[in-house]
C-alpha cells in the first residue's frame, strides 16, 4: 500500500497546475456569470421578468444628465469646452504672482497694490468726499453721477457672481474687502469694470490732456491684468468685466441725474 502512495504524490510534485498559484486553473469556467445585485430574490416567477425589466428600463431613462455619456456631443458644445480648456489654461500661464512661489512671486504685492487702485471701497470714499466739500452745481452734477455709476458698478457685479458662481483659477480665500463689497467669486472681474466705467466716465465728463487720457486707458489695462497675474480671475472674467463696465456707463449716460435733481440730493445729507 505505501508504493502507490508515492507515484501521485510524485505526480502532483511535478505538475504546474498542483502549484497554489496556479490552482484557479483547475477550477471549472461558469458558463454564466451572474450580475451582482442587493436584495435579489433566489427565485423570480417567469411571468415578473418582464415587469422588472421595465422597471429597469425606467429608472436607466431618469438619470441625471451628468451621469450620462454624450456620445455624439454637438459642434457648439465641442466650441465652448475648447474655448473654456484655453481660458483655464492660457489664466494659470499668467498667473505668474499667484503664491510666493511662484516665478514672480516677489512682485506679488506690487501687483496687488496695482488692483487696490480700482477698488470699490476707495473710489466710493473719495467720491463721497469730493461731493461733501464740492460748492459749484457742475461739479455737484458730475459727482453724484459717479456715485451712482459706482453703486451701480458694485450691484451689478455681485449679482452676476452670485448668479455664475464661477471659481477663480488658483484656490484663493478673498478679502475682507471683497466680501464686504460682495466680490467673492470670479466672473466678471468687478475691478475691471469698475476702471472701465470709470476711465470711460473721465474720457467724457473732464476736459483732460492726451497723455491723461491715454494714462486713463493703461490704467483700465493694467487693473485687469494685474487681476489674472496674481490668480484671481481669469482671462474671460477680465474681457466681462471690460464689457459690463462699458455697458454701465451706457446705463448711466441714459439715467443721468440732471442738476436740480443732485442738488435735492445733496440737500437730504
Amino acid at each position: 500500500m505505501p508504493a502507490p502512495q508515492k507515484r501521485p504524490r510524485f505526480r502532483d510534485r511535478n505538475n504546474v497546475l498542483a502549484r497554489p498559484e496556479f490552482m484557479s486553473l483547475n477550477q471549472p469556467v461558469a458558463s454564466q456569470q451572474e450580475p451582482r445585485t442587493f436584495n435579489r430574490k433566489p427565485s423570480v416567477p417567469a411571468g415578473n421578468n418582464s415587469t422588472d425589466n421595465a422597471r429597469e428600463r425606467r429608472q436607466s431613462q431618469q438619470l441625471p444628465e451628468e451621469d450620462c455619456m454624450q456620445l455624439n456631443p454637438s459642434f457648439k458644445g465641442i466650441a465652448w469646452n475648447s474655448l473654456v480648456a484655453i481660458d483655464i489654461c492660457m489664466s494659470k500661464r499668467l498667473g505668474v504672482c499667484a503664491n510666493s512661489a511662484s516665478s514672480w512671486g516677489s512682485a506679488r504685492s506690487m501687483v496687488k497694490l496695482i488692483g487696490l487702485t480700482s477698488h470699490g471701497f476707495p473710489w466710493i470714499g473719495g467720491t463721497l468726499v469730493c461731493l461733501w466739500k464740492s460748492s459749484t452745481l457742475a461739479g455737484q452734477e458730475v459727482l453724484m453721477n459717479l456715485l451712482l455709476a459706482l453703486m451701480l458698478d458694485i450691484l451689478t457685479v455681485a449679482g452676476v457672481q452670485k448668479l455664475i458662481k464661477r471659481r477663480a483659477p488658483y484656490e484663493m480665500t478673498p478679502s475682507i474687502l471683497d466680501y464686504l463689497l460682495l466680490d467673492v467669486y470670479a466672473f466678471p472681474a468687478g475691478h475691471a469694470s469698475r476702471a472701465t466705467m470709470v476711465s470711460k466716465f473721465f474720457l467724457n465728463h473732464l476736459v483732460l490732456a492726451i497723455p491723461l487720457r491715454i494714462l486713463l486707458v493703461l490704467w483700465a489695462f493694467v487693473v485687469g491684468l494685474s487681476r489674472i497675474m496674481i490668480g484671481r480671475h481669469h482671462i474671460s472674467d477680465v474681457l466681462g468685466g471690460f464689457v459690463i463696465g462699458y455697458l454701465q456707463f451706457n446705463l448711466v449716460e441714459v439715467l443721468w441725474l440732471s442738476s436740480n435733481t443732485c442738488q435735492m440730493l445733496t440737500s437730504l445729507w
